[in-house]
């Protein structure tokens, strides 16, 4: 079984930056896409960017020219840059192979001052 482990997540203040990381256990085992994601206090898990095995990438529109993704091995890192108050939530890791989903756990960021 295949999981993911997220790190990099804490408290920042507006116009700062954060490096989110995620490693997906398992030998041998790479994802199609991987992808992150992000959940407000009282709203649905929004997608935030994703990264194809051959490096093709995607961001919703509100993180574009803030956000980058990056997967170099079975690795995925978030840099997230000049960031908001309303960047504040919990970015879970996402990692897709065919019908196989696999969710981290979640880490937390905070943006305020």
């Amino acid at each position: 079984q295949v999981q993911l482990v997220e790190s990099g997540g804490g408290l920042v203040q507006p116009g700062g930056s954060l490096r989110l990381s995620c490693a997906a256990s398992g030998s041998g085992f790479s994802f199609t896409a991987m992808s992150w994601y992000h959940q407000a206090p009282g709203k649905q898990r929004e997608f935030v960017a994703s990264v194809s095995r051959t490096g093709v990438t995607l961001y919703t529109d509100s993180v574009k020219g803030r956000f980058t993704i990056s997967r170099p091995d079975n690795t995925v890192y978030l840099q997230m840059n000049s960031l908001k108050p309303e960047d504040t939530a919990v970015y879970y890791c996402r990692g897709d192979r065919g019908a196989l989903v696999s969710w981290g756990q979640g880490t937390q960021v905070t943006v305020s001052s």
